[in-house]
């Protein structure tokens, strides 16, 4: 593992996305094959948490259940319960979305629509193996 690869800024920050999942070595495995990343913390038998490097980003999978912590002593974590309600999701811009779609729908990923144009993008949503959305967009030329 290089240290480019690990999300520990020397100055400033970065930004990564922590999603709580049912089980973190499946997730690991379907962000890793849909999503291009390279896995540079791995789960181990006890289901601690994974990082995978994707494009410029960092997406941490973890395990939900457990007391709350002394740094967050009301909150309790959990796995998304309601496939219908959104309250997060991921957001990836690629330069040709329809290569995008073709090449996920090939490995296995589920895909609410196909891509639709809309006024300043072609966008869809694919869904991960516990229901988070991730919204999928090609921006248009500009005039």
């Amino acid at each position: 593992m290089n240290e480019s690869d690990f999300p520990a800024p020397v100055e400033g920050f970065v930004l990564a996305h922590t999603l709580i999942v049912s089980d973190v070595k499946a997730s690991c495995e379907w962000y890793t094959k849909m999503l291009d990343g390279k896995m540079v913390l791995e789960t181990d038998a006890r289901g601690t948490p994974c990082i995978i490097k994707v494009a410029n980003s960092w997406i941490i999978l973890n395990i939900g259940g457990g007391e709350p912590t002394d740094d967050k002593p009301e909150t309790t974590v959990s796995v998304k319960h309601d496939q219908d309600v959104l309250s997060i999701f991921l957001n990836i811009r690629v330069a040709d979305i329809q290569d995008f779609y073709r090449t996920r729908k090939e490995r296995g990923a589920k895909f609410i629509t196909e891509p639709k144009e809309h006024k300043s993008e072609f966008r869809c949503y694919m869904t991960d193996p516990d229901g988070y959305l991730i919204e999928v967009g090609e921006s248009k030329a500009r005039d």
